[in-house]
């Protein structure tokens, strides 16, 4: 069993580096040619019914917006309603031909169940799944002293996808249908004092990679990881105690926009802005480089030793995620 080991420890080596020089050009030239062929042949998305979970602002708020624009059927589920009929009406006048709202909570299971059904008997059909509701909470792991107040993270960020997905698969089958996961670059680049959060959006990601292998082709899967991006909750303060100040932000307009495409051309990922996407190769190749970035930034924002910010008694989720509904 060891010479086996040591057989595969060099033929592994031989054959990434001549994947690297035969391999990656082939590969790379055709999904330049595969994305330029989807970008004038994208799918017509009028007439399709789409289901966005935290639709009531933010990304999901302008996805609504967009899809409506196409042509597309809208079911906008959140659990503020009074946003959400606001959100409808005005996807209505940009040429949804319809709209309706369904008030739930993507961390309970029987919420996930109902507004799937609520949508099919007033539709009849599904074409797409956008899972887009999230939460998130800040703070050093360390200086949380009860850590049942990440529940909840765990509950929304990754079940609340899992389970509406559970309930939506019958449907998208009928209807070769797709799956928009709305994920986060915090499941790839790990800033400091969002542990959980990043770690729900680790989860997240494997769940639906593993779930793309697993549908094959009958339903297709956009997994898109958005970085800063300009919402009414990502305000200067939140992003300086989530370390993220130094980030440039990216519209919520232009990136509702390119997940709308991306989703249309079927593509497999999407990273929004695009210049994040080398920070994702910096972030495999050098990561000693970017612990050490991190790390200074960690120490230059003066919260390495922060008093107990949370208790069991008076702890309560902050909802300051973009793409919260």
């Amino acid at each position: 069993m060891d010479l086996i080991h040591k057989f595969l420890n060099i033929v592994s080596v031989i054959l990434s580096v001549l994947s690297c020089i035969f391999v990656l050009p082939a590969l790379s030239l055709f999904r330049i040619l595969r994305f330029c062929i989807r970008s004038v042949f994208g799918e017509k998305v009028a007439g399709k019914v789409v289901l966005i979970t935290g639709a009531s602002s933010g990304i999901g708020e302008h996805l609504a917006y967009e899809y409506a624009k196409h042509g597309a059927s809208l079911a906008l589920v959140a659990r503020r309603e009074e946003l959400l009929a606001t959100v409808a009406g005005k996807a209505k006048e940009l040429g949804a031909p319809d709209a309706i709202v369904i008030n739930a909570d993507v961390s309970k299971i029987e919420d996930c169940k109902r507004f799937v059904n609520e949508t099919i008997n007033h539709f009849g059909k599904l074409d797409y799944l956008i899972n887009n509701a999230g939460i998130i909470t800040i703070g050093l792991f360390e200086d949380e002293e009860c850590i049942t107040n990440y529940t909840s993270i765990m509950d929304v960020n990754f079940w609340g996808s899992v389970n509406a997905t559970h309930f939506a698969l019958p449907h998208l089958r009928k209807s070769k249908g797709r799956i928009v996961v709305i994920s986060s670059t915090g499941g790839w680049f790990n800033m400091p004092g969002l542990s959980v959060y990043n770690a729900s959006k680790v989860a997240q990601q494997s769940f639906f990679e593993t779930l793309r292998i697993e549908l094959a082709s009958d339903i297709g899967i956009t997994m898109v990881t958005p970085g800063v991006v300009t919402t009414p909750l990502a305000n200067d303060e939140v992003l300086s105690e989530a370390n993220l100040w130094w980030l440039p932000s990216y519209s919520v307009e232009d990136c509702a926009k390119s997940i709308v495409n991306s989703a249309r051309r079927g593509d497999e990922y999407l990273t929004e802005p695009p210049w994040m996407r080398s920070v994702f190769w910096w972030v495999m190749f050098f990561p000693e480089v970017m612990n050490s970035i991190r790390s200074i930034i960690l120490v230059a924002s003066g919260k390495t030793s922060s008093q107990k910010w949370k208790s069991c008694n008076n702890a309560s989720l902050q909802p300051l995620d973009p793409k919260h509904d």
